[in-house]
């Protein structure tokens, strides 16, 4: 079964992805901040990302930048699902390894589309 580790500061968010993804078949681990998504990574990589930019003692883009620089850390796919949606956040998340961009609020249909453009549904 694939994995898929959901990064977002908010519960409900985490809830509702976890959900989504688990409909698709994913298995599931969540972190509210970027150095707790660190230390799932180091712990057990995953297939899969979704990532929150605007979080609390590290945020998306400084995680996504550490995980690219981690032994495996280029494998996982990773898909931001955040708020900021203009051009330069956009190049600069795909910049630093950031595979697919989500913009919020998402649903099933946009986050299975999106996984099915990288490969991973």
């Amino acid at each position: 079964m694939k994995t898929c580790l959901v990064v977002d500061d908010s519960r409900v968010i985490r809830k509702v992805a976890r959900r989504i993804l688990e409909d698709l078949g994913f298995e599931i681990a969540e972190a509210s901040d970027g150095m707790e998504a660190l230390a799932w990574c180091r712990a057990a990589m995953p297939d899969a990302i979704l990532l929150d930019w605007n979080m609390p003692v590290m945020n998306g883009i400084e995680f996504l930048r550490h995980l690219r620089s981690e032994p495996g850390g280029a494998k996982p796919t990773v898909v931001f699902c955040t708020v900021e949606n203009d051009l330069e956040h956009i190049r600069e998340a795909l910049a630093a390894g950031a595979n697919e961009y989500i913009m919020k609020p998402f649903d099933g249909d946009i986050i299975a589309s999106k996984l099915v453009e990288v490969g991973l549904a």
